[in-house]
């Protein structure tokens, strides 16, 4: 579960800088990014800006802390400000290769970093280490190039006095589920510094991502037994109660809440800002307590509109409106933020999903479906979505549309668990949709009853006792059939249906007793051509379930009747 930019905060180390006094001041914001109170330290590294502007690692360290809270733009414009007030630092060209590797610039970024190298002296292993760092900090790692930077950095690091190499290196290896390398490192950080907390966190993490849920809680309740106030650990915490409670769904309630109060307490420990309340908002979701993420939200919306990451507000308003049945509302906020979301890459399926389903509740059953089809088109896992509203369609007689949106469904998750029910419902949808059309003359297209004949085809085949694929079948063979002079298509599957209903599973013929007469009579008039005598048998069997049959009796009066006499020749 991703509730921050980056599941492993990368920590920015302590590098000794100029006076005591400022080099406390520059530690005490570090000491707030560790802690993941960046509104805190972006207000500290802002005044550190302004009263030591000559200091390059000043301008470094806060657009790190934009980059942290996902503001690209501001991140590159203080590093180049920090190029510009101290070139001779390596640290503002590393920050802006890490903004080049958010922006997908990586040949910038490499020309960024060979500067930051060129201007640092050869035995300073910080430019090595920080290059490292940001070659694994962002959306898509790249290992490759990381290794080298990291391994010289240990290198130059001769004496092992810096904890933060060997958390970046465990940071590297845990990215890769390299869990035993990773530990190494994350021990070998805390034996150098035994205050260093976030490396026991990540290593709760560890425990947490091999589902080890009870050895995670074990080792991140540690962390909080020696410095309560530490919020990773709760935010790491509430995540680990939150996987568990998914992962085991009999523990959910218990669990999930117990993600949520300690979330609430990371959020307390944490600067409490926009950013912050959004992060818990995100976490609400995923929790499953919609009620308070409609408050959250709700207060959200009017504390920062004009944010970019108002968007995301909109969206989660859209999604718990729509949790807590307030359709309308969820079809407001949601058509909000497509109509305000510029950026169509940041549409994710979820959004899609959540304005299928309010079209569809607010009853727009035709935008509906092409809406929820972009959703399934992004992420497969949403068909149960496409299956709510096949079956509004389908309960609405748009047989046609239902049809698609069923074949979509299949097309999509042919194996899922509702895989059976919808390739009858899409059966069934194509069945009538032909039928109603040549009852009105619109001569329909041969190929829906084909697709049909395949939907229940496919279903005897996965389950040989749902009698009414077998029902089907026939009445799609009867549709198949010349009316002038027919073939008798349906005969082999209605004879199906009585073997399954009568022979192999009697117990199945109460609740197809209705199908099975239909059968009955079909069967019998057929072999009313060839022997009467079997035709009588099997029209009797149908009156015996059914003796107010009209087809039925019609045909064993037929039958019984004496042949008209032949008319007399005149003499």
């Amino acid at each position: 579960m991703k509730m921050t930019k980056k599941a492993i905060t990368l920590s920015l180390g302590l590098v000794v800088m100029g006076s005591a006094s400022f080099a406390q001041s520059l530690s005490d914001a570090k000491k707030a990014i560790d802690a993941e109170q960046y509104q805190k330290a972006a207000s500290m590294l802002k005044t550190l800006v302004k009263n030591q502007a000559s200091k390059g690692e000043n301008y470094y360290t806060l657009g790190e802390v934009y980059l942290l809270m996902e503001y690209p733009d501001s991140a590159r414009a203080v590093f180049t400000q920090g190029v510009a007030a101290d070139a001779k630092n390596s640290l503002n060209y590393i920050g802006l290769g890490e903004a080049d590797l958010a922006s997908n610039n990586p040949t910038s970024a490499k020309t960024n970093f060979a500067k930051a190298v060129e201007v640092s002296s050869k035995k300073d292993y910080i430019p090595q280490l920080y290059i490292g760092k940001a070659y694994i900090s962002g959306a898509k790692p790249d290992f490759e190039a990381a290794l080298p930077y990291l391994q010289k950095a240990e290198e130059l690091d001769a004496n092992d006095k810096d904890a933060e190499t060997f958390l970046a290196l465990g940071d590297y290896y845990a990215l890769q589920k390299k869990n035993s390398e990773a530990l190494q490192n994350y021990m070998r950080a805390g034996n150098i510094n035994e205050a260093l907390l976030r490396g026991k966190v990540q290593i709760g993490r560890m425990y947490k991502e091999s589902r080890a849920f009870a050895e995670s809680e074990e080792a991140l309740k540690e962390v909080i037994a020696k410095d309560p106030n530490y919020g990773p650990a709760y935010r790491e915490i509430a995540e680990l109660y939150m996987q568990w409670a998914l992962q085991l769904a009999n523990e959910f309630p218990a669990r999930s809440a117990q993600a949520v109060e300690n979330y609430k307490k990371y959020i307390d420990l944490t600067d409490n800002s926009f950013e912050s309340k959004l992060r818990y908002a995100q976490f609400l979701f995923y929790a499953k307590d919609f009620k308070t993420l409609e408050e959250v939200t709700s207060a959200l919306a009017t504390t920062n509109p004009n944010d970019p990451k108002a968007l995301v507000v909109l969206r989660l308003r859209g999604y718990s409106a729509f949790e807590n049945k307030n359709y309308p509302k969820s079809l407001e906020y949601m058509n909000d933020f497509f109509a305000k979301n510029k950026d169509t890459s940041r549409i994710v399926a979820g959004d899609y999903l959540y304005l299928g389903k309010a079209l569809l509740q607010n009853g727009n059953d035709s935008l509906a479906l092409p809406t929820i089809l972009k959703a399934v088109a992004k992420d497969s896992t949403t068909t149960e979505a496409l299956d709510e509203v096949a079956l509004a369609l389908f309960k609405g007689k748009k047989y046609s549309q239902a049809g698609d949106a069923y074949a979509a469904s299949v097309k999509a998750n042919p194996e899922g668990k509702n895989a059976l029910t919808n390739y009858y419902y899409l059966g069934t949808a194509r069945y009538y949709d032909y039928a109603i059309k040549d009852r009105d003359g619109k001569h329909p297209d041969k190929k829906i009853m084909v697709e049909a004949d395949s939907a229940f085809a496919h279903i005897i085949k996965v389950k040989n006792d749902f009698a009414l694929a077998y029902t089907f079948r026939a009445r799609v063979a009867k549709y198949s059939d010349d009316p002038n002079n027919p073939k008798w298509l349906a005969v082999p599957y209605y004879e199906q249906l009585i073997q399954l209903v009568t022979v192999t599973k009697p117990e199945l013929a109460t609740a197809s007793a209705k199908d099975l007469v239909e059968a009955y009579v079909y069967v019998g008039s057929f072999y009313a051509q060839t022997d009467k005598e079997k035709a009588k048998e099997y029209l009797n069997k149908a009156l015996a379930i059914d003796p107010a049959n009209v087809g039925a009796q019609n045909r064993l009066k037929d039958l019984t009747s004496p042949a008209p006499k032949a008319p007399m020749k005149k003499k």
